[in-house]
């Protein structure tokens, strides 16, 4: 049985920040970092709670138990029945008590897609902190484009969201860009000693999501996370309907899918961080 919230106060007074890992019960990077670093980290300054998003599905392995606990972190009125009685639903009330502590959030994750680059999303009110994290590519327009997710959520109420996407799940260097970038983080919100440096980063912006129309959405070719394509090109088959791209850009989360109404992939920019 998983412990589920850890705190650790320092010594001195500060702020309060805190760092998420296992919001999809399938990806362990940052759950294997936790292993490492808490039995013995000393935090200096302020508060950092250390929380395992969603422990029933981390037991299982699963993305989720009921539905993805990434996309409810929204108004009631914007949720299904369904999803108010689910387990990820009550799950997010508890830990919004949690949120609303925090000054800063860092939720870590990890992508499916094989050969998938690291990369942080944030909004520009996360630019303090966010040009220090060890991840060259910065991406934004989530809150509007796929609202629900932690780091939205705690964008809404005034906060810091950050989520860390730490290349892919299968990897293991997954777990050493996690474990840097909790520890860049920490040191970004002055809970241990900052020694760090402003990174070399690029920009994106999302800008458009496609949900699936029918019961069956097949890509084309396999996509990497951010490959380029093309004004009309055909990306995938909906329900025997061609799916082509409305400007050329990039492409991400692009997955066969077999439900409607779901999100088979996200269209992005390159852009400055607004």
């Amino acid at each position: 049985m998983l412990e589920e919230i850890i705190e650790i106060k320092g010594k001195r007074t500060g702020p309060t920040s805190i760092v998420l890992a296992g919001v999809h019960g399938n990806e362990k990077c940052g759950i294997e970092v936790f292993r490492r670093i808490l039995p013995n980290i000393e935090i200096e300054k302020g508060r950092v709670i250390f929380g395992y998003g969603n422990p029933r599905a981390l037991e299982l392995n699963k993305r989720f138990i009921e539905t993805d606990l990434n996309r409810i972190f929204k108004d009631d009125n914007l949720l299904s029945p369904n999803e108010k009685m689910s387990y990820e639903y009550k799950r997010a009330q508890f830990l919004k008590t949690y949120f609303a502590q925090a000054d800063a959030l860092l939720d870590i994750h990890a992508s499916l897609t094989p050969n998938s680059k690291p990369f942080i999303i944030c909004e520009a009110n996360a630019e303090g902190i966010m040009k220090y994290l060890p991840i060259g590519l910065v991406v934004s327009g989530f809150d509007r484009v796929e609202p629900g997710g932690t780091d939205y959520y705690m964008n809404s109420i005034g906060k810091i969201g950050i989520c860390a996407e730490c290349g892919y799940f299968g990897d293991s260097s997954s777990i050493h860009t996690a474990e840097k970038s909790i520890f860049a983080f920490l040191k970004a919100c002055g809970h241990i000693k900052n020694n760090l440096k402003p990174q070399k980063q690029s920009y994106m912006r999302i800008y458009d999501l496609y949900k699936t129309m029918t019961n069956k959405f097949t890509l084309i070719n396999p996509l990497n996370d951010f490959e380029e394509v093309l004004k009309g090109q055909v990306i995938g088959i909906d329900g025997g309907k061609e799916v082509r791209v409305k400007k050329s850009g990039i492409i991400l989360f692009a997955r066969n899918r077999e439900q409607i109404g779901t999100e088979a992939f996200l269209f992005g920019e390159k852009n400055s961080l607004a």
